[in-house]
């Protein structure tokens, strides 16, 4: 199997339709419901050759297989709420299978999709030309028979709120309900593919969280409107108080200066309560642009150019002479309320009553597995929960027996052995999705074809 490369995954497809602005309400008018649709349209076609040729030429084909289906790539643009619980807008990203095949006729199962942590502010999931994430998710799953429904997040692409919820977990999972009613209702009225009743959420990363919140806040508070079927979350930190606990007094993991930005500004717009001003969290000059810096579509480079961000390009510089974050931020860690609001959005404890997969890699530097993927299994296998599966990709006795277990776990190791001295550095963002969603994959046909 040739070296993965996610880039190469580009699909030449119909250029996205410029769409409008926001909203139009009047102060004097309610707000537009939660999943109220303000925009919808078709923006581009990908044929089952083109899927194919991308597939092919990247390598992914031994996982994704040959394209059976077609894929419209749909847009949609919709009402939600903030933290706060005022109204904003977000987007989606819709891919649908079409075809003569049967995988891609008839009511087709959706998979509610949360992608990882991107720090570009016009991340679009219906862009499949240039996003690599969402040219994986059409060819894993649309251009396998699964409707994805895969939305933007709030402070991404033409989202009105100004800032990213990230790792809020009941903010996020709000965002993610108003984004499959969208998706669904759009469906519903102007596609030739219809959603069944088969419901299957899964995330990579900040999304394996924002899956497992997903799953848990639509058992406990939608289950009139969904029932979910399975979920398979993947890479995700869920154990965010330990995770935290980790990254500030033993060892940053890679990225660290990044998220810290995203998640001091999320809870800080979310709770109020992080720090009075930022210069009691960062240091100067970055006290000065870190409330505002991410997400952005100027480029990390340019961001630690200009000295806005550490000139790190690992990103672990948190502490010390030129880091991010004050030694004092470190030092009142413990009883901090950034603490406490880690503790408020780990996802231990969550219940579930439909099956779930978790997926990841051992030697992730990224988001620790043995603190967060073995922890969140653990658990939930500890109060009896569903859990079918915690694939570790590191260990072939963790994965599926047999041909499929097999051919993901020397492919990764493959892939690893390609990716040489890069292999750190590409762990996370290239090398496991791909494996990881392949489980995901099976596992999903597995619960479908069982009538779980």
């Amino acid at each position: 199997m040739s070296k993965f490369n996610l880039a190469m995954l580009a699909i030449s497809v119909a250029a996205l339709s410029a769409c409008g602005g926001g909203t139009s309400e009047s102060r004097d008018d309610p707000p537009a419901a939660r999943g109220a649709i303000i925009y919808g349209t078709l923006a581009g076609h990908a044929s089952q050759a083109q899927i194919d040729a991308g597939t092919a030429a990247s390598g992914l084909q031994p996982l994704s297989g040959k394209a059976k289906c077609e894929v419209d790539v749909r847009y949609v643009y919709y009402m939600t709420r903030d933290p706060h619980g005022q109204p904003a807008t977000a987007s989606a990203g819709v891919l649908v299978p079409t075809g003569s095949d049967a995988a891609c006729t008839g009511s087709r199962p959706v998979l509610l999709y949360a992608h990882g942590t991107a720090t570009q502010r016009s991340y679009n999931l219906a862009d499949v030309t240039n996003n690599r994430e969402a040219s994986l998710m059409m060819a894993m799953y649309a251009a396998q028979g699964f409707i994805v429904i895969a939305p933007n997040y709030l402070g991404y692409e033409r989202s009105s709120l100004g800032y990213h919820p990230y790792l809020n977990a009941e903010a996020q999972a709000v965002d993610m309900v108003d984004g499959l009613r969208a998706g669904m209702a759009h469906l519903k009225a102007e596609s030739s593919t219809k959603p069944s009743d088969k419901l299957l959420i899964s995330g990579y990363s900040q999304g394996g969280h924002v899956a497992l919140a997903t799953h848990k806040i639509i058992e406990r508070d939608y289950g009139s409107e969904f029932k979910v079927t399975a979920s398979a979350p993947m890479s995700g930190p869920y154990n965010l108080v330990g995770f935290g606990d980790a990254v500030v007094n033993v060892q940053p993991n890679a990225g660290a200066t990044l998220f810290s930005v995203l998640q001091l500004t999320s809870y800080q717009k979310s709770y109020g309560n992080i720090y009075g001003s930022p210069s009691e969290a960062y240091q100067a000059p970055f006290d000065a642009v870190a409330e505002t810096l991410l997400p952005t579509d100027t480029p990390i480079a340019d961001l630690m150019a200009a000295g806005k961000l550490p000139a790190d390009p690992t990103f672990t510089k948190l502490f010390g002479t030129g880091g991010l974050l004050k030694d004092s931020f470190k030092s009142s860690y413990a009883s901090s309320n950034f603490r406490k609001a880690l503790q408020t959005n780990t996802l231990l404890g969550v219940s579930t009553r439909r099956p779930i997969a978790l997926c990841g890699g051992k030697a992730d530097p990224t988001v620790f597995y043995d603190l967060n993927t073995s922890v969140a299994a653990a658990d939930l296998k500890a109060r009896g929960m569903p859990l079918m599966g915690a694939y570790d990709l590191e260990n072939l006795s963790t994965l599926p027996a047999g041909v499929a277990g097999q051919t993901v776990y020397y492919g990764f190791q493959q892939a690893k052995a390609a990716a040489g001295s890069s292999v750190q550095a590409q762990y996370h963002g290239a090398l496991v999705p791909p494996f990881c969603n392949a489980l995901a994959r099976g596992f999903f046909q597995q619960v479908l074809a069982a009538g779980l």
